[in-house]
């Protein structure tokens, strides 16, 4: 039997206290709405529908491209990577999103100890598995348990540069975390930048200079097995956009 994990947060109405700039808005039509709608339009009376109920709506008035589980293109990044424009989310090869999918436990790091090169090849030898081009490695950090917390963007361990070229350079394109971002939070990675006070600190693994993909904000990571399973993370295509809501699914044979 094929069995599916659901890897993707709902994309829903942000709580109370959101930051204008993270906050998601939806308002929903009910069925008297969409009967009220179809009598002000086509002139169809309500009792032309069944029980008297027109179409149920949803109009999203406010969602950012990475204010839910999300695909980051290249361009989010920066706007020339190697010399060349970078790729915008509509761009990017379908290949990327459909593959194999590999888990690294990473939930023993805490805030201020980012996952290292060390850390995943450490993690690959627990679990058996060499990587190969084009497999979509998950790093569990187990922050999708405060999804909704005021303070989620600002945990979790991160990753660092270093470990984010490793892995690009094993051949995969498409590496994800149960957590806001792929870097450090916020808040770390600001007090080290002003510290040092020069460029290549502050979102560190994002500005490596490599065209690669980033999914965010992943939940269940916990469901699944190491590896053994396909992963399906087809973003939204947004033309010219930085990002994109995706539905992240797990695969299990």
């Amino acid at each position: 039997m094929t069995r599916f994990v659901d890897l993707s947060a709902p994309i829903a109405p942000s709580p109370e206290g959101t930051p204008p700039f993270l906050k998601v808005e939806i308002e929903y039509h009910d069925h008297k709405a969409g009967a009220a709608q179809a009598q002000a339009l086509l002139k169809v009376p309500p009792s032309l529908f069944r029980n008297g109920e027109g179409w149920a709506t949803e109009t999203i008035t406010r969602l950012g491209t990475h204010d839910s589980t999300h695909v980051d293109a290249p361009y989010h990044y920066n706007s020339v990577i190697q010399g060349k424009p970078a790729q915008t989310i509509d761009q990017l090869p379908l290949e990327w999103f459909f593959s194999d999918g590999v888990v690294l436990d990473m939930t023993h790091k805490e805030k201020g100890n980012p996952v290292t090169v060390e850390d995943i090849q450490k993690e690959l030898a627990r679990i058996g598995y060499t990587l190969k081009p084009l497999d979509i490695v998950l790093v569990r950090t187990g922050q999708d348990k405060f999804y909704d917390a005021p303070d989620y963007l600002f945990r979790g361990p991160g990753v660092t540069a270093e470990a984010t070229v490793w892995l690009y350079e094993q051949g995969v394109r498409v590496m994800g975390i149960d957590a806001w971002g792929w870097d450090e939070p916020l808040d770390l990675q600001a007090q080290k930048a002003l510290k040092e006070g020069k460029p290549g600190i502050f979102w560190a693994a994002h500005q490596v200079d490599l065209p690669y993909a980033q999914i965010e904000r992943l939940v269940n990571l916990d469901q699944l097995p190491p590896h053994g399973f396909k992963v399906a993370c087809f973003p939204l295509k947004i033309k010219g956009g930085s990002a994109g809501p995706a539905r992240v699914v797990a695969i299990l044979e």
